[in-house]
């Protein structure tokens, strides 16, 4: 979704008819400050977007920035201050809050991960499971938080995952049928296969004509065993039951990418609050 096409709808969603708590007591014309404050300790995300919020009700509001995207932060510290429009200070207040929340819960735990593995060249993923409609920004605080974005969705790239492996016949007949299908279609789409087991890691070896393979819940040393297995030759992707006390085990055995769904499903939102400045 174009992002100014979801600060509608989001708004949208929330404005409804009327902000009537605003239209009953502020007088249309009163103009006001408000700063961002953040409450505890992570890496701050969503400032850009914040900014477009802002604007998009009101293209004159005045936004200060004092911290970046991707700034390690601390309570009490002042991200940004607005001026505007009381009333688009009390619209934009809670979109702004909700996508700087999630965003920044999304960056801390995504920069725990790749600090956890900094010493190793492998680089964090995160993956499909995320918000709906919410992805881009997702998948955003992703690379704010020092990771790296998997395809955006079904369109940008082919992964051949046990379903489609096992509806199409075999891993082979699958690898067959998505080059043809790819020489005809996308010539560009790059193919990912998953395989179960170091058997699985042959049976594509032999077939070849991929791109990068996933080691899908395999332990850390029969990832190692399959990285030797495979030799270089493909990209070699680590996922499956993989959190922060054993993560660094997975990149220890030269695996190159480690897929980290929890990175957006079980990040926490960050706590900042959106308070008026009173002179």
């Amino acid at each position: 979704m174009i992002r100014q096409d979801f600060i509608a709808a989001a708004l949208g969603e929330d404005i409804g008819s009327g902000d009537c708590s605003t239209l009953a007591c502020i007088p249309v014309e009163s103009r006001g400050n408000a700063i961002l404050k953040v409450k505890e300790a992570g890496v701050i995300a969503g400032i850009e977007l914040a900014q477009e919020i802002f604007k998009f009700l009101e293209p004159d509001a005045v936004f200060k920035v004092y911290l970046k995207d991707g700034d390690t932060v601390q309570a009490g510290e002042t991200a940004f201050e607005v001026e505007a429009s009381v009333h688009t200070i009390l619209k934009a207040e809670r979109l702004t809050l909700n996508c700087m929340q999630r965003m920044s819960g999304i960056a801390t735990l995504t920069r725990q991960y790749v600090e956890a593995v900094k010493e190793f060249p492998a680089k964090i993923l995160d993956t499909r499971k995320t918000t709906p409609l919410f992805r881009s920004h997702e998948k955003a605080a992703v690379l704010i938080g020092g990771g790296v974005n998997h395809r955006m969705g079904l369109y940008d790239m082919v992964m051949l995952k046990d379903n489609h492996i096992d509806f199409c016949g075999g891993i082979e007949k699958a690898i067959e049928k998505t080059n043809n299908w790819i020489k005809a279609n996308n010539p560009e789409l790059k193919i990912e296969v998953e395989t179960r087991n170091l058997d699985d890691v042959k049976r594509v070896m032999a077939v070849g004509n991929i791109d990068r393979i996933m080691l899908d819940n395999f332990t850390p040393e029969q990832i190692q065993e399959a990285v030797d297995i495979i030799g270089g030759k493909y990209e070699t992707e680590a996922s499956g039951g993989i959190h922060l006390g054993n993560v660094k085990d997975y990149a220890q055995t030269g695996v190159d990418y480690i897929s980290v769904g929890a990175i957006i499903h079980h990040a926490v939102s960050m706590d900042l609050s959106l308070k008026a400045k009173i002179a």
